[in-house]
């Protein structure tokens, strides 16, 4: 850690930065939630057997859909009526959602909630991502989102501890409380000057999510900042969430409990987005930064692998190397938000990680059908294989944006 970074760390830790990290860490322990407690909640609501996979699917695909059509949603108002109204609204509904979770009586309604909180959940990372990228200068605008990032995954580990100390539904509870107690900190946050300057230009179109859709070059930017995010969702969408059902394929020595897989690779994934987020500012890279840990993470898999006949400690060590190396969230949010002018970058900061949170749909899905007919270890080395070489050939056509100014529109 060098004197440049101690240097600034007052500068980084402001307000807006310290709320909306405390933001993203309920955001993470309620998206998370539902893998923790899943097998428990949906034994007690009358599932067994393979029941359990095939819903459980089910269901986080309905969470994830949420976070899909949410993410378009809220990107939109984000860049209409401002970031702070987005941060408002967007926790009030996944936390109204969460806490109502916790007296369902069937799966259905499960499903639906999910979904609804997924909506709300969209909204609360991409928002203050982009609030934090037009207030901090541009040389300490990773070192911000990096920090963000890092606190924020450490949700799951809270997730983890209250889904062990608590009953499913006081969980659920908890997490709810914990957003509408939030609301209170973020009263004290002032919008960014950037989206205050640009809105008083009134001949600026303000975000129009369809634009990026009728420019070649910004569709093209923007597909590519979505599909190298996907590797880390197929990292914590199928082997770290259904890491009980790997654990037995590897014939484990002790039961491997999913909430505590997720534990493990989320304290892996915060030391990941520090570390990460840390090499992109001292190679003053954030391509360079990205492509070793996407080799890193391909080498952590390759080592969940060789587990056969592991320990319990080792198998959970092994989920917090996958978590360690798949910690680039932090840099790959920051790209996404530095790529695109101020009257999109709200629309964009949020849809992209929510549309690579969604690609969890497609993945899960792919896997599913896959393993009736080459087995879980096979159908997620081919779904992983895929997703992995996509990524590689979009980051190798990626701009560089570490030295960008973000101080401009889109036309």
């Amino acid at each position: 850690m060098n004197d440049s970074f101690i240097k600034n760390f007052r500068q980084i830790i402001t307000l807006p930065v310290v709320v909306i990290a405390m933001g993203y860490f309920v955001d993470i322990y309620d998206l998370i939630l539902f893998g923790v407690v899943r097998v428990e909640s949906l034994m007690q609501l009358g599932l067994k057997g393979e029941e359990l996979t095939s819903w459980g699917t089910f269901i986080l695909n309905a969470q994830m859909s949420g976070m899909l059509i949410g993410g378009i949603l809220w990107g939109i108002l984000g860049d209409k009526k401002g970031r702070l109204s987005v941060l408002f609204a967007s926790i009030l509904l996944y936390s109204i959602s969460n806490f109502l979770n916790g007296f369902i009586t069937n799966v259905e309604q499960y499903a639906v909630l999910r979904f609804i909180a997924g909506v709300g959940l969209a909204g609360e990372l991409g928002a203050g991502v982009t609030l934090v990228a037009e207030i901090l200068p541009k040389h300490l605008r990773g070192y911000g989102i990096m920090s963000i990032a890092s606190f924020g995954v450490l949700g799951v580990v809270m997730a983890n501890l209250v889904a062990n100390a608590f009953d499913w539904r006081n969980a659920y509870i908890i997490g709810g409380i914990l957003g509408l107690a939030l609301l209170i900190l973020r009263f004290r946050v002032k919008e960014s000057s950037m989206f205050c300057n640009q809105n008083e230009k009134c001949e600026v179109k303000r975000g129009d999510f369809f634009s990026l859709f009728k420019n070649k070059e910004l569709f093209i930017k923007y597909i590519k900042a979505i599909v190298i995010g996907m590797p880390l969702w197929f990292v914590i969408g199928i082997l770290v969430m259904f890491s009980p059902e790997f654990a037995k394929e590897l014939n484990i020595q002790g039961q491997v409990k999913a909430g505590e897989a997720l534990m493990y690779a989320y304290i892996g994934l915060a030391f990941g987005d520090f570390a990460s987020g840390y090499l992109s500012q001292k190679l003053q890279s954030r391509k360079i930064a990205f492509l070793i840990f996407l080799v890193l993470s391909i080498l952590s898999i390759a080592y969940y692998y060789e587990l056969q006949n592991a320990t319990l400690i080792n198998f959970y060590f092994a989920c917090f190397w996958l978590g360690l190396f798949s910690g680039y969230w932090a840099v790959f949010i920051t790209m996404a938000a530095e790529q695109f002018g101020t009257n999109i970058r709200a629309t964009v900061a949020t849809t992209v990680p929510n549309f690579v949170r969604g690609s969890v749909v497609p993945i899960t899905t792919s896997f599913i059908i896959l393993k009736s007919y080459y087995g879980i270890l096979n159908s997620a080395l081919i779904v992983g294989g895929v997703v992995f070489l996509i990524a590689f050939i979009a980051l190798y056509f990626t701009q560089e944006t570490f030295h960008k100014d973000l101080d401009y529109i889109e036309l």
